[in-house]
């Protein structure tokens, strides 16, 4: 066992966040073979109370399944999340690393643009994209990878600025390595600690976003979303609380998990605290 695994598995916040993220991964694995039919088809009684009519977790207005739909949109959100973050992260790594690493006016422009993307909020943005693009998984992917890209280019930008004044990359430079390869082989790897745990963190955050959309109306109709069976069931919240409260309850769970590994990786990635 290496002193990053050591590290990360002695902090009781990662091992429980594994447990949770750990739970919603099987729970979108299994959701096919534990429920093999749609989740939008209706198989019970409208308005089932949990444990009611053979329904573990109750019946929404149209008579489906609660379960089937919270085990079905683990996938959606897992999809949504991963896929948007790997988005935003390829946007900001590369415009980062060329701010950070080529100066003057490359980084002027670049530190400007990003500001004009920060000024505007992430979630008018997403929704207007969304709007724009029609609702569709791909276009909620790519709208939320658009809006969150900025935190991530600059912390990029600072994190290659820091490397690239260190001996090693200056002794690369005067072997003649070129500037891709430099980048590539030595500023990048040693800043990409911090990036990868922003990046851990930026999946909570889409998946936060994808269920807002979703419960705005705003999801792809071909596929089942926490967003929208919350969304569904806000109106007779009083009289059917399983609809909201457990789909809700889903999404609490993974955005927990995945801040509390986040925060585990950033402690086992700093070399001060992995130490400690």
């Amino acid at each position: 066992m290496n002193d990053f695994t050591r590290s990360f598995l002695g902090r009781p916040a990662g091992v429980v966040g594994l447990a949770l993220l750990g739970l919603v991964c099987l729970m979108a694995v299994l959701a096919p073979l534990v429920y093999p039919v749609s989740p939008w088809a209706m198989v019970g009684i409208p308005f089932s109370s949990p444990g009611e009519n053979g329904m573990l977790l109750g019946s929404d207005t149209m008579g489906r399944d609660v379960a089937a739909g919270i085990m079905h949109g683990a996938r959606v959100s897992i999809l949504i999340g991963v896929a948007s973050t790997l988005t935003a992260l390829f946007i900001g790594v590369i415009l980062g690393c060329l701010a950070g690493y080529a100066g003057g006016l490359t980084d002027l422009a670049i530190v400007r643009f990003t500001e004009i993307f920060q000024t505007i909020p992430n979630f008018v943005l997403a929704i207007l994209l969304v709007a724009i693009l029609t609702p569709s998984i791909t276009t909620i992917i790519l709208a939320i990878g658009l809006v969150s890209w900025p935190p991530l280019a600059r912390l990029t930008r600072a994190q290659v600025r820091t490397v690239a004044q260190r001996e090693f990359v200056q002794a690369a430079r005067c072997q003649g390595q070129s500037t891709l390869s430099v980048v590539l082989r030595h500023v990048l790897p040693n800043a990409v600690s911090p990036i990868i745990v922003m990046g851990a963190l930026t999946v909570a955050a889409a998946i936060l976003i994808e269920a807002a959309l979703s419960f705005m109306g705003l999801g792809d109709p071909n596929f089942m979303s926490w967003g929208y069976m919350i969304g569904s069931g806000r109106t007779v919240i009083r009289q059917a609380w399983w609809m909201s409260v457990f789909p809700g309850l889903a999404i609490l769970l993974t955005v927990v998990g995945i801040n509390l590994v986040g925060e585990a990786l950033r402690d086992a990635l700093n070399p001060r605290i992995s130490r400690a």
